[in-house]
């Protein structure tokens, strides 16, 4: 008999877990709550948190999220995913969206029942992303469109509301340039390798083609046999030399005795040379043994030595989902609460940004040129003497046109108080400013899931400790603000620095490259990246089994990539900790008040017009 004391939700809870683990027909499936974000790592199912309260949102959400993450573990396969998984941000979205729904509609054919549950989460899902506000494609998701779409036509189901908007806001698009791959729909539900070449045909129609990489289905053998083939027609006498042999075996019977046991002498001293081979083989330590798999690809394109323990357990994850919207909401408060008095200064800073960049927005003309748009303010020349040849005018190009900034936030513990809170504002107000002038903005965070390790060092640690197992907690990377996502939609989503507990560590290196790899998929001509950190990178756990420059070293061979490649503008700002000895362009303030100054005017002097006056900013800044 339970205790008063018991938690009520426990039974459900309970009951839920073991419902989970037949549907997800695996009995070894472990399933636990937790208020972080719901996923499947393996064999572990993480769903969201009940409270004892039980109430009717918080069970069907739970029920839901089960069901769909259960339908995942039965009918998705890792190796088959991975092998036609594209490579292309918006093409691998939409590949993700759409086998997700595969296994959802698999799940619909088989257990009907899972399908209210699974609404309830997508709706759930639609709700804190504001879906049902959007009223324009734009501003709505496609891989999110072309999943719902995908799971409405397998099951015939409607969807709810938010979702159901996003959908019809790209269902015309999708239809038209995809309607006759989505017919064959049905059809492919039941084999993943084939929905996943379907799925890749379907990216192909809706533009994003150049975004599949290889032919994971192309013939590796066929160069192989031509190879062969050339070969022998280079080589002819090698076949001639093998005819000539048998015909001579043939014709003098002595010599093929002799050549019988010249070859059994031969081959009892082969067999020799290779228990001696065995022999010193089974004395090899077992990681130079010859059949060892494949070496993992590299985690760093700016250092191939450097490697994590596991990669399975790091996130890339929006900021609503971290939090509920009514909690972003009260942090945003908090947050606008505690930095009042800073804000009439950074938004002087700001309008004074502003006006520099609406200065140059201006028209500006070349005069007098042979060719371009026809200057009617001298027409009167021509009017007056027939013989004057006509002027051209042409306008200028403004350096900040076609630009995206990035602004890269340190969310490490020692940020926590007001250095993470005025990063926020500052952050918040230049997204607002900037995209005033037309120059899209994106803001990111870095830390860790967990302090000192987390599942990654627990892993480490079950395998035995190895050495030199390289970095060794999960990753936490947050986009506050995608560089197309209007700020007013995204404004709450900067109070969620204030939540306690956000703020662990920091591995800046991977941070870094990982910013880098979203700008270079931007279109933009011009993209800057700026970075705001108070100190170098740390993290307990990785620099407690691997050398003490390990993570410094790493940032700074991602910094030298960078800016060797000079495809990004890469900037830094440093809090009480000098980060002119990593970046090339640098500023460092000993005061988080000088934060918002230091911000506009490095955004100023990338914006002049004026070389030499750019160049004198940035150098006496990185002097100072």
């Amino acid at each position: 008999m339970s205790k008063p004391t018991d938690n009520p939700a426990d039974p459900f809870k309970k009951a839920l877990a073991e419902a989970t683990k037949v549907m997800a027909d695996d009995p070894e499936l472990s399933v636990s709550y937790s208020v972080d974000p719901a996923g499947l790592s393996g064999d572990a199912m993480r769903l969201p948190q009940v409270s004892r309260r039980m109430t009717r949102d918080e069970v069907l959400l739970a029920r839901g999220t089960a069901d769909a993450l259960a339908l995942r573990h039965k009918f998705h396969d890792g190796a088959t995913h991975a092998k036609y998984a594209p490579p292309g941000d918006m093409a691998r979205d939409i590949y993700e969206a759409m086998e997700t729904a595969r296994c959802e509609a698999m799940g619909a054919r088989e257990m009907p029942g899972t399908s209210g549950n699974i609404d309830a989460k997508i709706a759930d899902e639609a709700r804190r992303r504001g879906y049902e506000q959007i009223t324009d494609s734009s501003d709505a998701p496609l891989a999110a469109a072309a999943g719902y779409l995908t799971r409405h036509l397998a099951t015939g189901r409607d969807l709810p509301p938010g979702a159901d908007n996003v959908m019809k806001l790209w269902q015309g698009f999708i239809e038209e340039q995809a309607g006759g791959t989505l017919e064959d729909l049905q059809e492919k539900l039941s084999d993943q390798a084939e929905f996943a070449r379907f799925a890749r045909q379907v990216i192909t129609d809706l533009g994003y083609g150049d975004q599949l990489g290889d032919d994971p289905d192309a013939p590796d053998d066929d160069q192989d046999d031509q190879d062969d083939e050339a070969q022998e027609e280079e080589n002819p006498e090698d076949a001639g030399q093998e005819d000539s042999e048998d015909q001579s075996g043939e014709a003098d019977p002595e010599q093929t005795q002799d050549d019988q046991q010249d070859a059994s002498e031969a081959q009892v001293s082969m067999d020799e040379m290779a228990e001696d081979e065995m022999g010193d083989e089974a004395e090899m330590p077992d990681g130079e043994a010859p059949l060892d798999p494949p070496p993992p690809p590299q985690l760093s394109d700016a250092d191939p030595d450097y490697r994590a323990f596991e990669t399975e357990f790091d996130e890339e994850i929006a900021a609503e989902d971290l939090a509920e919207p009514a909690e972003l909401e009260r942090l945003r408060s908090y947050l606008d609460q505690q930095l009042d008095p800073l804000k009439g200064a950074v938004g002087r800073l700001a309008n004074k940004l502003q006006r520099r960049l609406q200065a140059q927005q201006n028209r500006s003309w070349e005069f007098d040129r042979e060719e371009g748009i026809l200057d009617a303010g001298r027409l009167a020349r021509v009017v007056a003497n027939p013989t004057t040849p006509l002027s051209f005018k042409v306008e200028k190009d403004t350096e900040f046109r076609d630009t995206v900034v990035t602004l890269l936030l340190d969310n490490s513990g020692s940020m926590r108080g007001r250095p993470i809170s005025i990063a926020a504002i500052c952050a918040d107000v230049l997204a607002r400013t900037l995209e005033r002038c037309d120059v899209k903005v994106e803001i990111l965070g870095f830390t860790t899931r967990a302090w000192k390790g987390g599942q990654s060092r627990e892993r480490w640690l079950n395998d035995g400790r190895p050495a030199q197992p390289g970095r060794l907690n999960d990753l936490r990377h947050i986009v506050y603000k995608g560089a197309d996502a209007p700020w007013r939609r995204v404004r709450p989503n900067l109070g969620l620095m204030m939540k306690e507990g956000l703020l662990k560590e920091n591995i800046d290196g991977e941070a870094l490259e990982w910013a880098h790899r979203r700008m270079l998929m931007r279109p933009e001509a011009r993209r800057i990246l700026m970075v705001i950190s108070d100190g170098a990178p740390v993290d307990d756990s990785t620099l407690s089994v691997n050398p003490a420059n390990y993570l410094e070293k790493h940032l700074r061979d991602v910094i030298a990539m960078i800016e060797k490649k000079k495809i990004v503008e890469l900037l830094a700002i440093g809090i009480g900790h000098d980060v002119t000895r990593y970046y090339e362009r640098a500023v460092t303030i000993t005061d988080v008040e000088q934060l918002a100054g230091a911000m506009t005017e490095q955004l100023a002097a990338l914006f002049d017009t004026d070389p030499r006056a750019r160049a004198r900013f940035l150098g006496i800044r990185k002097a100072g």
